[in-house]
């Protein structure tokens, strides 16, 4: 879980719309209807792929320099940044059970004080893998 930029290249095609890849990420592209839909589109590419690396625990490659990088004619190169904790928050937001065990004396402490396990559970870890 971490901020990349990756570059990617935007080809104008002849209807208007960009096609967009990213030639360091295998099968990551996308197309936007105009500039501005292909950079929303290309951030979400960017960011899929990338969680993808992640919970597949693959190597992320090392993004390429713009020196590095030819293009087509009808083409540009543009740095795309992503953040996949952030993309995990917005996708991957599902609730799931947990088993815990505390002290019984614990329990009725925190019974009786009304609080919720599940909101203490999470603000904790939150807080302990500094992620607020």
């Amino acid at each position: 879980m971490a901020k990349y930029a990756y570059p990617a290249i935007f080809t104008l095609e002849e209807d208007g719309t960009y096609s967009i890849i990213f030639p360091d990420l295998e099968g990551c592209y996308t197309c936007g209807d105009n500039l501005e839909d292909g950079i929303e589109m290309a951030e979400d590419a960017l960011a899929l792929t990338l969680y993808g690396y992640e919970t597949d625990g693959r190597t992320i490659p090392a993004a390429s320099t713009l020196k590095t990088i030819s293009t087509p004619e009808n083409s540009f190169v543009n740095f795309i940044a992503c953040d996949t904790l952030t993309y995990r928050k917005m996708y991957n937001n599902k609730a799931i059970k947990k088993t815990l065990t505390i002290p019984e004396w614990l329990n009725e402490a925190a019974t009786s004080a009304g609080f919720n396990f599940s909101q203490v559970l999470q603000e904790a870890l939150l807080s302990k893998l500094d992620l607020r």
